[in-house]
This record gives C-alpha cells, structure tokens and sequence, in this order.
C-alpha cells in the first residue's frame, strides 16, 4: 500500500470515528434534550391551566356552575363582577359577640341585606358588633391583579402550539345523589410539544396510554370528583 493511499484510509477511519462519536452522543442526548424542553414547556403550560382553574372557582362562586367555553371564561374576567366577603369586628371580643346576638334577636324578622345595614349602622354609631358583608369588584381588579406578564388573551390557547385552543368541557353530575357541577381543561402532547421530536412524542404518548392516564396536562374531570387536580400534582 502506497503512502497516499494509506494516508487517505486513515482520514476517511478518522472521519468514519468522528462520525460514530457523534451519533452515539445525538442518540444520548436527543432525549435528554426532548425532557429539558419538555419540562419548559411543561411549566408556562401547568401555569396556564392553574389560571383557568383560579377563573373557573370564581366563574361556579357567581353562576353556580363551571363553563365549557374558554370564550365565556375570558369574558368572565373582563366584564365579570364576583363578591367580596369581609369580616366586621372579631369573634374574640365576647362583647362585640353579645351584642350581636342580641341585635339579631331585636330584628329577628328583617332579611339579610337589611340586617346587614342595620349592622353597618350601629357599628358606625360605634357599637362593637361582628358581621360579614359582601361587596361585588370586577374580576380582573380582584384575580392576578399583581401577576407581571399576565395576559388574558393568551387563557384560551396551548402555549406553543401555533394557535390550537385549550380544550375544555363542564358538565353538571350526580355523585351520590348529589348535582355536582365538574370541568376539565386538557393540553395534548401532540399540541404542546408541536414542533419536538415526533417519535419522542409518540413514544410518551404510549407510556402515558399504558400507564392509563391521560396523554397530555389536564386539571379537573368531567368523569369524576377530584377537587380540580391537575394531573401533574
């Protein structure tokens, strides 16, 4: 073998090693790099569907229900009001107890609202007394009102996934004889990790379908109870 050919077998070897390195490192390192940015995705996502989750306790406390329309949610906030309760006087101070209860029983036969403004009145007249009253504020006055970066036009859409909405159902069931209202919101894989590894996805798609849960971030569940958990908790 001459010195040029021996010369060109020891580059192209070299090249050929090089070329084996690497493919061993991508192949390492290919899912360790689909999990970082899953978990970064994971995280504006998780944050997203705790607000929708916040939104959806305060839209049941005003209409006694969840809603299945991420539209109707939005505009909940932007135009919605819910009642704030604040306590008057302390249940510690056994004179303002007394004497409330001395007040109800004076006007026994008045309604709440009226009785309430009875309250107001002989507390401004300086009398100790302990009651709740209620005052209606807007939503977005009340909710995330010191979140940084909060956007509420962002609510009805799965962080990077090109503009697919979140889904979302509600439904009113009965558990145990009881009318139990339930909503869900769900981020499929396929949507939130667009644009990722596809056979990655696919493979964690089918560990989830093993595992029987669900194929993506959820919280709540039209199917059952679960105190509005999302299922990364």
């Amino acid at each position: 073998m001459n010195k040029a050919v021996k010369i060109i077998l020891e580059i192209v070897l070299a090249l050929a090693a090089v070329g084996l390195v690497y493919a061993i490192y991508n192949s390492v390192m290919k899912p360790v790099n689909f999990n970082k940015e899953k978990a970064r995705r994971q995280e504006v996502a998780v944050q997203r569907l705790k607000d929708i989750r916040t939104l959806q306790v305060a839209y049941k406390g005003v209409n006694n229900r969840f809603t299945g329309d991420i539209d109707s949610l939005i505009n909940f906030y932007n135009t919605g009001k819910m009642d704030i309760v604040m306590q008057v006087g302390s249940n510690d101070d056994s004179l303002a107890v007394e004497n409330t209860a001395r007040v109800k029983k004076a006007f026994k036969n008045l309604k709440k609202d009226e009785l309430n403004a009875k309250f107001m009145e002989l507390y401004r007249q300086g009398q100790k007394l302990v009651f709740s009253i209620s005052t209606p504020i807007a939503v977005k006055d009340t909710l995330f009102h010191g979140r940084e970066n909060f956007c509420i036009d962002s609510l009805a859409f799965i962080p990077f996934s090109g503009g697919q909405k979140v889904e979302m159902e509600s439904l009113v069931k009965t558990v145990s004889g009881v009318q139990v209202p339930l909503f869900e919101a769900r981020m499929p894989w396929k949507a939130l990790l667009k644009g990722m590894d596809n056979q990655l996805r696919i493979n964690l798609d089918a560990e989830c379908e093993d595992l029987g849960h669900y194929q993506g971030l959820q919280v709540g569940s039209v199917t059952a109870p679960n105190n509005n958990a999302g299922n990364w908790e």
